[in-house]
C-alpha cells in the first residue's frame, strides 16, 4: 500500500480540543514534525479536517 508524508505547519495552541486529538492521532503535535503513514481513507479524512495545520509533502 502507498504511503503519505504529512508535515505539521500550524500550532495546536488555541485550537479546539478535537483538532488537537486529530493531530495526536496522526502522530503529530509539535511544529514541523513529519510523519509517514499509510495512505488510507481515514488518514485522508483527518488531513481534510486540518487543512490549516498540516500539509502533504512529496
Amino acid at each position: 500500500m502507498a504511503t503519505i508524508k504529512i508535515k505539521q505547519i500550524g500550532s495546536p495552541i488555541r485550537r479546539p480540543e478535537h483538532q488537537k486529538q486529530i493531530l495526536i492521532g496522526l502522530g503529530l503535535g509539535k511544529m514541523h514534525r513529519v510523519v509517514e503513514l499509510q495512505d488510507t481513507a481515514e488518514v485522508r479524512g483527518a488531513i481534510a479536517k486540518l487543512p490549516h495545520m498540516v500539509e502533504v509533502i512529496d
